[in-house]
């Protein structure tokens, strides 16, 4: 199975079958045209034209009244790349770098960019011959593009840096060797195309959306479990409330909760309590509000996915060649830094429905074990997930607020939206551990209401649940049930 790279819409989703399906990647026939016209065109401009070229003819930021003579514009474009490469700390993990590379290929691929069609097939033969080129977190300021972390992705086109293959780092050169490559011999305004860009950030974006959406899901699953563990009431869920407040966020979850809950027994029981406390009462109203939130991120990154965003733009139609911003991350930084909001309230709230079913109450037993004293039970998985909590409200600081002056104070306000990337991605990691660390305890206390049983839809997830993390009758090394839970989420 192939995906053409083309000029028809790619949606996220479409990115995230790609990557699940590891379906392959070829060039339109449209797209080659595209490429090959703007370069050609590229090239006559620049034996036409006395004047100077932005990091075509002229050197990069600050540097840029520095002109270069035409016999050195291919070392311009190399000398770019390799003191571009400054990255790091941890490494970008290859499910990321494998969209970033989706992404720059797509973006290439409209023909504004200036690049050589070769250029573009070897990063398409990098993507479909699952070649993971080593990049790290740390170095980009999100404003001039993505350069550091472009620039490690873009190296191993010309032997340089390092890439994974089978799960083995190896150096650029030596990958060239093992795959009978030649190194790509790079062009005027080539190096700039390849590092210019939003496609680090983006690929997070994209991925943190794809995660987010899940979540966002099992929020709700998960929910609604805890709700029928805590012996809550279905009535905050009616319709006729979300009604006269209409977000959708807030009308979807109610009717998704409604629909969990269907056939439950648990559920029409008569009720003591009169209320129940807002982490349970207040759901579709936090989950909703993370919903919206994310639907809203999604269109700004839908956008940016379908773009081009290198420096400077090429337009063959025009007869232009224009030094500008696409390359500015703050479109998408932004966005990014609402959605750590939105995924740490889910956190937030599910820590807290964590806390009630731990507390004693509603003729649940202290810490949901049966001999609570001798047992600690399920009083310690809480503390993590307040741990993981705070630490997410400390990521939800907007990296977007700040910038600070590069390149000599030409590049004098920057997005640093690769920041909001990286924490975004913690935050997103952070909540998935809080909704499992639930999970673990929502099964536990839905135990102590048997004999009666919930709704189809959640004694589905429950029993699925239960063939991988037991209940606990006894204190147990709990670190491993925790670790199972999250990759129940992930299955």
């Amino acid at each position: 199975m192939t995906h053409q790279i083309s000029a028809e819409h790619l949606s996220i989703e479409r990115i995230g079958e790609i990557i699940e399906k590891r379906i392959k990647l070829e060039l339109s026939d449209d797209a080659r045209q595209r490429i090959t016209r703007c370069r050609e065109y590229l090239d006559k401009k620049i034996e036409a034209s006395d004047k100077p070229i932005y990091g075509i003819t002229t050197g990069f930021g600050s540097l840029c009244k520095i002109s270069i003579d035409k016999q050195q514009l291919s070392d311009l474009q190399k000398n770019l790349m390799m003191s571009h490469a400054c990255g790091v700390g941890e490494r970008v993990p290859n499910e990321i770098v494998k969209i970033m590379l989706l992404l720059k290929i797509q973006s290439l691929s409209y023909g504004f960019s200036g690049c050589q069609l070769a250029t573009v097939e070897r990063l398409i033969d990098f993507f479909n011959n699952d070649i993971y080129p080593v990049v790290y977190m740390q170095g980009s300021l999100g404003a001039s593009g993505d350069l550091v972390p472009l620039a490690h992705l873009c190296l191993p086109l010309l032997g340089i840096g390092s890439v994974e293959i089978n799960g083995e780092v190896i150096s650029g050169e030596e990958m060239l060797k093992k795959m009978n490559w030649q190194p790509i011999q790079l062009v005027s305004k080539e190096g700039l195309a390849l590092l210019n860009g939003t496609q680090n950030m983006n690929a997070f974006a994209v991925w943190c959306l794809l995660q987010a959406q899940r979540l966002s899901d099992w929020a709700d699953k998960i929910g609604a479990m805890s709700l029928e563990a805590y012996d809550g009431r279905i009535e905050p869920f009616t319709h006729a409330v979300h009604a006269v407040r209409p977000h959708q966020g807030q009308i979807d979850t109610a009717r998704h909760i409604r629909e969990l809950l269907e056939g439950s027994e648990l559920i029409k029981q008569p009720k003591i309590n009169v209320q129940d406390p807002y982490s349970f009462r207040c759901m579709p109203q936090v989950h909703g509000a993370s919903k919206d939130t994310i639907r809203y991120v999604k269109s700004v990154i839908d956008i940016e996915v379908n773009a081009a965003t290198d420096n400077p733009t090429v337009c063959p139609d025009e007869d232009l060649v224009i030094s500008a911003g696409n390359f500015h991350g703050e479109p998408i930084a932004q966005p990014m830094d609402f959605l750590a909001i939105a995924l740490c309230e889910l956190g937030n709230i599910s820590e807290r429905r964590i806390y009630k079913l731990v507390s004693g109450t509603r003729n649940l037993p202290s810490f949901l074990v049966a001999k609570p004293g001798v047992n600690s039970g399920f009083m310690i998985p809480q503390y993590t997930a307040a741990s993981i909590v705070s630490q997410s409200k400390m990521y939800c600081t907007p990296a977007s607020a700040d910038s600070i002056p590069s390149s000599q104070g030409q590049e004098d306000h920057v997005s640093m939206g690769a920041n909001a990337a990286t924490k975004l991605y913690q935050v997103v990691l952070n909540t998935e551990r809080v909704l499992a660390i639930e999970l673990f305890n929502a099964a536990q206390a839905l135990e102590f209401r048997r004999p009666l049983k919930s709704s189809p839809a959640i004694e589905a997830i429950f029993n699925a649940y239960r063939k991988e993390v037991p209940f606990i009758v006894n204190d147990e090394f709990m670190a491993p049930h925790i670790a199972k839970s999250v990759d129940f989420l992930r299955k």
